[in-house]
C-alpha cells in the first residue's frame, strides 16, 4: 500500500535528520577528539598549558599581564603587548578595539563626574590617543624617548580643529580659530603647540561642538622611528597575543635584569634562546613567548625580592 505523498515526505526528512545527527552530532565530534588526542596535537588541543613547580601557570597560547596589586608593571618581569580583550587578556571576551588609523579625536570626559571622583561612560579615547598614551608609559618605564609622530609630550594625539573659510582643496589657509581637541581646559594648562599659521591654539572645552573644523594632525619632531616599538603601543586582533617583538623584548631587558640583580647581556642571551622564527621560514614574524621567557627568568636569575 503506497503511503500519502505528506507521510513520505515527514519520513525522508526524519531519516535525513537521523543520518545528519548521527554524522554531525556523533561521529565528526568524535573523529575531532580523537585526532586532537595524537602526539604532536593533545598539547594544543588541551590549551597548550604551562606548568611550574607543578603548578598550572597560564598558556603558551593565551597572553596575561604581569602587572602588581597596583596595576603596575612589575619591574623584574618582561610585559605583554596591550590587550583589548575585556579588561585585559580576557579569553572570554576575545576582541579588538575595531579602531582605524583615521580615529585621531577623543570624546572628552565630563569635568563634574571626573572631579567627583566618577568615571564618564560616554568618553573614549581615540586610537592615536592610546598609542600615544601607551607608548609615553612604556618610554617612562623602559627609561627612553617615548615620543611619537602626530603625538603631544603630554601622551594624546597632536590633533588640531582649525576654521575658517575653506580653500577649492579643502584647506584652510587664514585660519579664524583653532582648537587642540584632545586636550581638555581645566585638565591641561597650556596646548602643545601655542599658535598655528598665526592663530592663538585653544584648549577644547567639554560640551562644545568642533565638527565644523578641518581636522589637521600635527606630525611634530618626534623620530619616524620611535625607541617604543609598534608591538608595545597596538593591541592584537584577539587581543591574546601571547607573544612581542624581539625587539621589545631587547628594550625591556636592561629593566629586567637591573631588578634580578644580573647584567643586561646576561637577560639579553635568553631572550635570544626564547626567540622564534617564521612559521615555515617566510610566514609572519619572529617573536618571543612572554609567559615562557619570564619562566625561564625565575628558573636561571631569580628575583631578588
Amino acid at each position: 500500500m503506497r503511503l500519502p505523498t505528506w507521510i513520505r515526505q515527514h519520513l525522508a526528512a526524519l531519516r535525513a535528520l537521523l543520518v545528519f545527527t548521527a554524522l554531525l552530532g556523533l561521529a565528526y565530534p568524535v573523529a575531532v577528539f580523537a585526532v586532537a588526542q595524537l602526539p604532536g596535537l593533545k598539547d594544543r588541543a588541551d590549551g597548550s598549558p604551562v606548568r611550574a613547580d607543578g603548578r598550572l601557570v597560564g598558556s603558551s597560547s593565551i597572553g596575561q599581564s604581569f602587572t602588581g596589586g597596583d596595576g603596575r608593571p612589575l619591574r623584574r618581569y618582561f610585559q605583554s603587548r596591550p590587550s583589548n580583550a575585556g579588561d585585559g587578556y580576557d579569553p572570554t571576551s576575545t576582541s579588538a578595539s575595531n579602531l582605524g588609523p583615521e580615529d585621531v579625536v577623543d570624546k572628552l570626559p565630563d569635568p563634574e563626574l571626573v572631579a567627583g571622583g566618577k568615571e564618564d561612560g560616554n568618553a573614549r579615547q581615540s586610537l592615536l590617543t592610546q598609542v600615544c598614551a601607551r607608548s609615553r608609559a612604556v618610554g617612562e618605564l623602559e627609561g627612553v624617548d617615548g615620543s611619537r609622530p602626530f603625538c603631544t609630550p603630554g601622551g594624546v594625539g597632536a590633533v588640531l580643529a582649525v576654521f575658517g573659510p575653506r580653500a577649492k582643496d579643502g584647506t584652510v589657509p587664514h585660519p579664524t580659530r583653532v582648537v587642540s581637541l584632545n586636550e581638555q581646559d581645566g585638565v591641561v594648562k597650556v596646548p602643545f603647540v601655542a599658535a598655528y599659521r598665526g592663530v592663538n591654539v585653544e584648549l577644547a572645552r567639554y560640551g562644545e561642538d568642533y565638527a565644523r573644523g578641518l581636522v589637521v594632525p600635527v606630525r611634530g619632531n618626534a623620530s619616524a622611528r620611535p625607541a617604543v616599538p609598534a608591538d608595545a603601543v597596538t593591541a592584537s586582533g584577539s587581543g591574546l597575543d601571547p607573544h612581542i617583538s624581539p625587539e621589545y623584548a631587547r628594550l625591556q631587558a636592561k629593566r629586567v635584569a637591573q631588578a634580578r640583580g644580573v647584567t643586561p647581556a646576561q637577560v639579553e642571551a635568553l631572550v635570544k634562546r626564547h626567540e622564534t622564527g617564521r612559521a615555515l621560514g617566510f610566514m609572519g614574524e619572529p617573536a618571543v613567548n612572554v609567559l615562557r621567557l619570564n619562566l625561564a627568568l625565575d628558573a636561571k636569575y631569580p628575583a631578588r625580592d
